[in-house]
């Protein structure tokens, strides 16, 4: 396997550093949370190698959420990249078919990619509303199709798939004798009805999320994967034990006292959300060289500058940057155009993300033609 750095990771603000960004509109999460918020008590914790499939009490924690889930249908991960990763290597050979829809994470498509997998893109269109096209995907399953990758809410657009288009899917994967994949990690920020952990309907299905989006703690490096498949699940520990051995025990143990008080956190969480995506639906209302698809969950949207709008692209991502130290996720973070970019207004508190906002109006009217 040959690796690849990706644009995103390249230019990320945490390679760039967040020093050189005023207004960072490009994190795809909420606010990270400072340790000394978390209130854990952590002095009798023993470091040493941990449960291979992770802290047992995580695990139930996340199983207890959707019968008829177990803590052994449970796999610890660091991250959800890394669950994503052990999926696509577990699973996929040269020439193996798998399809995913795109734009997408980009380890969701370039593991498969570097893995020489038959990699089949399933485009979601902006002039469609990002709709997932469920009839039309199960059209391009094959005899030799892997798995099939969604993203639940969908990153970087934050459109979401109804249940019943879901038990469609699952219903079609089961068919076929094949897996569907849901990253899943903005599951619980969707607006309307939060959809069960994929993985609990089926086990033909696996679930990948992490802490680090929802819950803004991305520095422990936790997330996981879920599958009734107790096949599935000894390949992926494999997969685990030869990569880790096992996870961190601190970061384990952290995330297993977080997640304790859980709804008290996640009512906080949704509040701020809220409140922020009304600040985004003002601006986007009322910036006439832009549209969107409104999302209907993550922080995250994906706008683009208007087709017919003379504004230079080029000239704009300059004057953004440059001018006025702001940071969007450029279309090509995602395989499409640069008049598209991801918009994230979970991160930056009211006034940074109004100032980032009229920032992109201030770069639009300055590099129109």
């Amino acid at each position: 396997m040959r690796y690849r750095r990706t644009p995103i990771e390249v230019e990320s603000p945490e390679q760039l550093g967040y020093s050189t960004i005023r207004y960072n509109l490009a994190e795809s999460s909420v606010a990270d949370m400072p340790f000394s918020d978390l209130h854990l008590d952590l002095d009798a914790l023993v470091l040493a190698y941990g449960d291979h499939l992770g802290h047992p009490g995580l695990r139930a924690l996340l199983a207890s959420e959707a019968p008829p889930l177990q803590p052994d249908h449970v796999l610890l991960t660091v991250g959800a990249a890394s669950a994503l990763f052990i999926v696509a290597t577990s699973l996929l050979s040269a020439g193996d078919h798998m399809l995913v829809v795109h734009p997408n994470y980009a380890t969701n498509i370039e593991t498969p990619r570097q893995l020489e997998a038959a990699y089949e893109p399933f485009p979601l269109k902006f002039d469609e509303g990002f709709r997932l096209n469920v009839d039309e995907l199960i059209g391009h399953i094959r005899p030799h199709t892997r798995y099939v990758s969604i993203t639940v809410p969908h990153n970087p657009t934050g459109v979401m798939i109804t249940e019943n288009d879901l038990h469609e899917l699952i219903d079609a994967v089961e068919a076929w004798d094949c897996l569907l994949l849901v990253d899943e990690t903005y599951r619980e920020m969707a607006y309307g009805s939060v959809l069960p952990p994929a993985a609990s309907l089926s086990p033909n299905v696996v679930s990948v999320s992490s802490l680090s989006k929802t819950y803004g703690l991305p520095g422990i490096r936790l997330g996981w994967l879920m599958t009734q498949n107790a096949d599935l699940m000894h390949t992926f520990l494999a997969a685990k034990e030869q990569i880790f051995i096992s996870g961190s025990v601190l970061d384990e143990e952290v995330a297993y006292q977080y997640l304790q008080h859980k709804p008290n956190h996640l009512a906080r969480i949704r509040a701020e959300i809220a409140r922020k995506f009304a600040i985004v639906q003002d601006w986007i209302a009322e910036e006439g060289l832009m549209e969107w698809v409104e999302p209907q969950g993550g922080v995250v949207c994906f706008p683009r500058i208007k087709p017919d709008a003379p504004v230079d692209v080029e000239r704009f991502y300059t004057i953004l940057n440059g001018k006025y130290g702001t940071m969007v996720g450029p279309g090509h973070w995602f395989e499409v155009d640069r008049r598209h970019m991801r918009v994230g207004f979970g991160w930056p508190d009211d006034a940074q993300l109004r100032a980032g906002l009229e920032a992109i109006s201030q770069a639009l009217r300055e590099s129109t033609l």
